[in-house]
């Protein structure tokens, strides 16, 4: 998830982490590190990763760090840390800082080259600027080389297509996808129902349904989208928009964000929140949506598929058996389009060969297919991870299984969506994306509360996108 530090509403988020649970959505919490992270029973056999044709053992005695964000699925792994120690002998320390923290303390070891971190949960928007400095490894010389991969045992290509180029540049790997997310629509079925309603095919449709749910008076409202100001909050929402309003990022190698198809996305965006949504979800994150959802007063709403464990937990949410999911809805241009969100791993150019190498293997060990069941469905505790990195267990029958209690048409809904609806070019892949992406939240978030007209709004984005550009 992508959750900014400054938002207001960061108590109310944090009471999500431990609902985070079931199926595994993103939270804050306190930093510290995890050497004495405990080993989950069950799984703890070691020869699934032994038929994997590689020496685990090849640099015995290293020591990394790696940072991660503090949420579910990174605990998962963090708890397996022990099998990963015994396989290669390879000692690892894990640092959870917030996702706020995490780019901006990455961004720092990394151009000081201090290799502080042998590896972090990076974001894929800052790959383009990892890559241009070069503070990141390619890593398609550890999948090639015989010694470090088993091409057959690790099965790169099984990880989803979106997510791997997501983490990749010119078609060059930076980053191995560990855990994410794909944004769905999640509607109250029994509402819809009730009207005759299905779930939207299109953006005008998204509207009516909304319009024919929408009872302020008693406490309905019928859609939310994200409207906090940040990258990953209302930047979260508005690209989709952008692009399926046929939105294109370059113009002539010139990053434009006041298009004609701009400035309609944004214009619905505004009309939308204004008309049909709770008055406070311009400052409101995804828990502050989900909570809402959760407690009857939203019709529907669109977010990453993680945030049904807040809306299916039995022990908070009142709409638990009422949930179902469907597809983000085409924008004008005919397209559907979502957040190829992930949080991979890249490897720190700064390292020794032998810290590399100690990286990739940790790396390969969190990536791989068993390592992924071990952290949902085969884990113990109750966070059954739902952001696993591969299609084939998408597929499996085991994962059904542990995601059943999520609602209708969840997976379904999700992987259609991650097999078709992404886009690479959903945000503008630039190396300067840290302050392009600030600087457009800031422009939707004065259009979303009235202070400026949308076209006013990203003009004088484009007017100080295009100095950052040239700086």
């Amino acid at each position: 998830m992508k959750n900014d530090s400054r938002d207001p509403n960061a108590a109310s988020r944090r009471k999500f982490i431990g609902q985070a649970a079931a199926i595994g959505a993103a939270g804050l919490g306190a930093g510290g590190w995890m050497g004495e992270a405990l080993a989950q029973g069950g799984a703890t056999d070691l020869a699934p990763y032994q038929r994997a044709k590689i020496n685990w053992k090849q640099v015995e005695g290293e020591s990394i760090s790696i940072a991660v964000i503090p949420a579910s699925y990174f605990d998962n792994l963090l708890g397996l840390l022990p099998q990963f120690e015994a396989l290669t002998g390879i000692k690892v320390r894990a640092e959870k800082v917030p996702p706020g923290q995490i780019r901006q303390k990455a961004m720092l070891d990394l151009s000081s080259k201090t290799g502080t971190y042998a590896t972090h949960a990076a974001d894929p928007m800052y790959y383009p600027l990892y890559v241009a400095n070069k503070w990141v490894e390619p890593l398609d010389k550890y999948l090639n080389d015989a010694t470090l991969t088993d091409p057959a045992w690790f099965n790169y290509n099984d990880i989803l297509k979106a997510w791997r180029e997501a983490d990749s540049v010119d078609g060059k790997p930076y980053g191995i996808p560990y855990d994410g997310e794909v944004t769905v629509q999640v509607y109250r079925k029994d509402l819809y129902d009730a009207k005759g309603l299905k779930p939207a095919e299109t953006y005008d449709q998204l509207l009516s349904n909304a319009k024919a749910l929408n009872d302020p008076n008693n406490r309905m409202y019928g859609l939310a989208l994200r409207g906090f100001a940040g990258a990953g909050q209302n930047m979260y929402i508005y690209p989709s928009l952008f692009r399926g309003f046929g939105g294109d990022w370059m113009h002539n190698k010139t990053v434009t964000v006041n298009s004609p198809e701009a400035v309609k996305a944004l214009d619905w965006y505004v009309n939308a929140l204004a008309q049909y949504a709770p008055p406070a979800v311009r400052n409101w994150n995804w828990p502050d949506i989900a909570d809402a959802f959760s407690q009857g007063t939203v019709a529907c709403y669109i977010d990453a598929h993680s945030s049904a464990a807040v809306i299916t937990n039995p022990e908070k949410s009142k709409v638990v058996g009422k949930v179902a999911y469907a597809r983000w809805p085409k924008g004008p241009s005919g397209k559907r389009v979502t957040s190829i969100w992930n949080w991979g791993f890249p490897i720190n150019a700064a390292l020794s060969e032998k810290q590399k190498k100690a990286t990739w293997l940790f790396i390969a060990w969190a990536a791989s297919a068993e390592t992924q069941a071990r952290t949902s469905w085969k884990f113990d505790g109750p966070a059954k991870r739902s952001g696993l990195n591969r299609l084939s267990l998408w597929k499996a029958p085991e994962f059904a299984n542990a995601m059943k209690g999520a609602g209708e048409n969840f997976i379904p809904a999700a992987l259609e969506s991650l097999e078709q609806d992404t886009d690479v070019e959903w945000r503008p892949r630039v190396p300067q994306w840290p302050a392009v992406g600030e600087t457009m939240a800031t422009a939707i978030q004065a259009a979303l509360v009235g202070q400026k007209k949308p076209k006013e709004a990203l003009d004088e984005a484009q007017a100080r996108i295009a100095q950052i550009m040239k700086a």
